[in-house]
């Protein structure tokens, strides 16, 4: 549409008008083709006078595992072709899927990492992971070609992609009578990999010694103390290894357990690793129990059981607190339900209800980053592990990655329990971003939005001219529009929870089937002064451009 500017008042008032009435039926439409039978009010109370925690700029990242085909779980056998040893990564999907987050972390890593070696000059790689009931993990002994090792480098290079490599920390190891793993960890062969990494110039963004071996472990288990000094030895190799190319490449991060919660555990492995060996502590998070449960649903809209799962985040931050550690806390794998979680359900849109709130959550508690398991493979996939088309949660992730910045705001919803909201300064942009999620099923929510210690654009910019302020000012070319936010509504195809189907303001999202091009995410605009409309079983980010607050500055 083009508008003559004719001059004069007039023309002005009914651009401002046409804008309004734009906007307004743009997000009725959307909300009037939402069936609902009951409405409730709710407020929403942000704090922006401070953060209350912050996370890294790329918070989202994704798994990549070493299951091979036959790896099954209660007669399904779900992650065909997803191993890093077979994936196609010629796979345009899997390349713009990647390289739409710019970057996405990937961790490469799951319980066979620990019986995995490196193929080096002196050692050649036999066959790998043969099934087998009399092996711990149910196979044989992998092994890593260097030759995969290159092509995995190359195309995560192109891809954008931050890596993070889990290296096997059984290698010398002894399994003892008790099944606890018993002597000091082997480096060697980790050594090699690492040269070869480095020799090779290949970036990664850091190594992480085992998997679910802290506390009780799964199939055996360290001891903190030895685990200690195992972390101390690779921290010592990373520093040589990368020492003689100085600042020309950056040095990796050093991570550790990559295990299940356990506040003893962890508490004594982090106070006798010397402080400047460790920069980041991983740990896991399978909170809804066994993929063949039958509850996961129940679980996942139920607000008491959600709230359950903050207990490892404030745990975790409390023990890095109190040890006086410098290292930082990230969710290294999340798949929810374990044993490669439930088709139908951790890789269908209800499932985007307890990823998002556990990315809400975690991060609140000061979480760096959170591992999603998985990237693909399994049946809690971001991409389907057959066609590799992005699943509803692939989206709920690319959203977060673009709208929630880095700085955590304290947020409080009243008006029903099942709203669950978070909020965050916005990324890369003015204002801030609300994540809101409706678990009720047949209730709209109609969401006003209060923010303390908040001024309007418009007002901070007077309040600046007129005498210093502590607000932050939005510049002068900025395009937020005064009188509008912008909102994004995720809904499940058909309004079926067990959909693989997602809508974006009841536009269905799909991949271009001839680029492999992900979709683009378009918001749409609504009053300011209009309340944030939730549909049932829906999922709405708004960004508030027009707001700014403190703790944003």
């Amino acid at each position: 549409m083009i508008i003559n500017n004719m001059g004069g008042s007039s023309s002005s008032t009914g651009l401002c008008l046409l804008l309004s009435l734009l906007i307004h039926s743009s997000i009725f439409f959307f909300v009037a083709s939402q069936s609902t039978t009951a409405a409730v009010e709710g407020t929403v109370v942000i704090n922006g006078s401070s953060r209350i925690g912050r996370t890294n700029p790329n918070f989202i990242c994704a798994t990549l595992d070493w299951w091979p085909p036959e790896k099954c779980d209660y007669g399904t056998c779900s992650w065909g072709r997803a191993s890093l040893l077979n994936l196609d990564l010629t796979n345009p999907l899997l390349l713009n899927a990647i390289k739409a987050f710019s970057p996405l972390k990937i961790r490469l890593g799951g319980t066979l990492q620990d019986k995995v070696i490196y193929e080096t000059q002196q050692q050649a790689c036999p066959a790998s992971f043969i099934k087998s009931s009399s092996e711990m993990f149910g196979f044989s002994q992998g092994c890593l070609p260097m030759s995969r090792w290159d092509e995995l480098n190359s195309f995560f290079r192109k891809a954008g992609a931050a890596i993070v490599f889990g290296l096997n920390a059984l290698n010398g190891r002894t399994i003892a009578s008790d099944g606890s793993a018993a002597g000091a960890w082997n480096s060697s062969n980790a050594e090699a990999l690492i040269r070869h990494t480095v020799n090779k110039k290949f970036t990664i963004f850091g190594w992480e010694l085992g998997n679910e071996l802290s506390g009780s472990g799964i199939g055996t288990s360290v001891a903190p103390d030895q685990y200690a000094s195992d972390i101390t030895n690779l921290h010592d190799i990373v520093r040589r290894t990368y020492a003689r190319f100085g600042k020309r490449m950056k040095k990796p991060l050093v991570l550790a357990p990559g295990g299940f919660y356990d506040a003893n555990w962890l508490t004594q492995f982090i106070n006798k690793t010397p402080k400047n060996s460790l920069q980041v502590v991983t740990h896991h998070i399978y909170n809804l129990g066994p993929g063949v449960d039958t509850h996961l649903v129940d679980k996942i809209l139920d607000p008491s059981y959600l709230d359950g799962g903050s207990s490892p985040f404030s745990g975790l931050q409390g023990i890095l607190k109190t040890t006086g550690s410098s290292a930082v806390a990230w969710v290294g794998e999340a798949g929810g339900a374990y044993n490669s979680g439930h088709n139908l359900v951790t890789n269908a849109f209800v499932f985007s209800f307890w990823y998002l709130d556990q990315l809400g959550m975690a991060a609140s508690y000061n979480t760096k980053t959170y591992c999603r398991q998985s990237l693909i493979g399994g049946n809690y996939g971001l991409l389907n592990t057959t066609t590799f088309v992005p699943n509803p949660d692939y989206y709920s992730a690319l959203l977060w990655h673009r709208l929630m910045g880095t700085k955590v705001l304290s947020t409080s919803f009243s008006g029903t329990k099942k709203i669950r909201a978070y909020a965050h300064c916005s990324k890369e942009s003015q204002g801030i971003t609300l994540l809101l999620i409706n678990l009720d099923s047949n209730t709209t929510a109609n969401v006003r939005v209060s923010t303390e210690n908040a001024m309007t654009v418009r007002t901070a910019r007077r309040h600046h001219q007129n005498r210093r302020s502590k607000f932050t000012r939005m510049s002068s070319g900025s395009k937020a529009n005064a009188h509008a936010r912008e909102e994004y509504h995720l809904t499940a195809n058909g309004n079926d929870l067990h959909s693989q189907t997602v809508l974006l303001n009841g536009k269905v999202l799909a991949v271009n089937n001839t680029s492999g091009s992900i979709p683009l995410l378009e918001p749409v605009q609504a009053r300011l002064s209009d309340p944030i409309t939730i549909a049932p079983f829906s999922i709405v980010f708004a960004h508030i451009a027009n707001v700014t607050v403190p703790a944003c500055k």
